[in-house]
């Protein structure tokens, strides 16, 4: 974040095709062996089998049991109704919340791998609390969060009521009720309540604009142009990507994945504006719910 602070212009284009990253060892990359381009589309830097490589010595996938380091267990609000339970080591610190775009967090226990996994496990069987959510819902939910308070509120209540659960693993040590929030890091205030979606790049295509904030991956930028046929941000969720290039947008405030870039060499841009394809961003579980409750309509699910 700190090499995008708000008001930083950019203006770049992708060259050539998107390739695997390869796969990380000892700490630098090795390069993917067999030089497999990338779909623009996805946020995923490796291939197929390069993934595989990577999951075979990952806490993710559960193949690192032996892992001898401290882990801690968090609770993470992301907006109304969407909060998760998580671990991370307790090396990284809140390194892992930002990343995931947490918008306030609590640390709920620090042990053993092996136990902070039970007791992740234990709150999604006893409590119904996730682990993840798409990034669907945690955009939708930026551009209407309640005050700060309630965020904590929320927090303090599944705090109190996974201390209160039976079967606490033994070697995880609880930890004290503290809400950290992250509007000032991230720049929530910046972040309007219409929001597009800027999609996937393809060979040469530009992207032309301001940056106002970043919130984990996602980067929030004001663009010097982009397709007239998009729509808006106030545009259906269910309508085509628009052709872009017309300018016709220009002003709009759009979210970019920067994931999207990895495996992209990117080079200036040759134009004044952004020919990336621009959509109306999908409307999360929250925002749903609040306006099924307006019309008399029952809640609809989180996923």
């Amino acid at each position: 974040m700190s090499l995008l602070p708000a008001g930083k212009p950019l203006a770049f284009a992708a060259q050539g095709e998107r390739l695997c990253l390869g796969v990380r060892r000892a700490g630098r990359w090795i390069v993917c062996p067999y030089g497999a381009v990338l779909d623009g589309a996805s946020a995923k830097d490796q291939c197929a089998r390069c993934a595989q490589l990577d999951r075979s010595r990952s806490v993710a996938a559960d193949t690192m049991a032996d892992d001898p380091r401290p882990y801690g267990v968090y609770l993470a609000y992301f907006g109304p109704g969407l909060l998760k339970v998580g671990i991370t080591a307790a090396e990284r610190g809140p390194a892992r919340l930002v990343e995931q775009g947490a918008v306030a967090y609590a640390w709920l226990g620090r042990g053993p791998l092996m136990a902070a996994r039970r007791a992740e496990a234990l709150l999604g069987s006893a409590l119904s609390v996730p682990d993840r959510f798409a990034k669907t819902a945690k955009r939708a939910a930026r551009g209407a969060l309640p005050p700060v308070s309630d965020r904590a509120a929320a927090l303090s209540q599944l705090h109190r009521a996974a201390r209160k659960l039976a079967g606490w693993p033994e070697t995880l040590d609880p930890v004290e009720f503290a809400c950290a929030d992250h509007t000032e890091l991230f720049g929530l205030d910046r972040i309007p309540g219409e929001v597009a979606e800027l999609g996937g790049m393809t060979p040469g295509a530009e992207i032309v604009g301001e940056v106002l904030t970043g919130v984990g991956s996602d980067v929030y930028l004001r663009l010097a142009g982009a397709g007239a046929g998009a729509g808006g941000a106030g545009a259906g969720a269910g309508e085509r990507e628009g052709a872009a290039g017309s300018g016709g947008a220009a002003g709009v405030v759009a979210v970019m994945d920067a994931r999207l870039l990895s495996g992209w060499v990117l080079g200036p841009a040759a134009g004044g504006v952004t020919t990336v394809p621009l959509r109306a961003a999908a409307r999360g579980a929250g925002e749903r719910e609040r306006e099924g409750r307006g019309k008399g309509g029952g809640q609809e699910g989180l996923f």
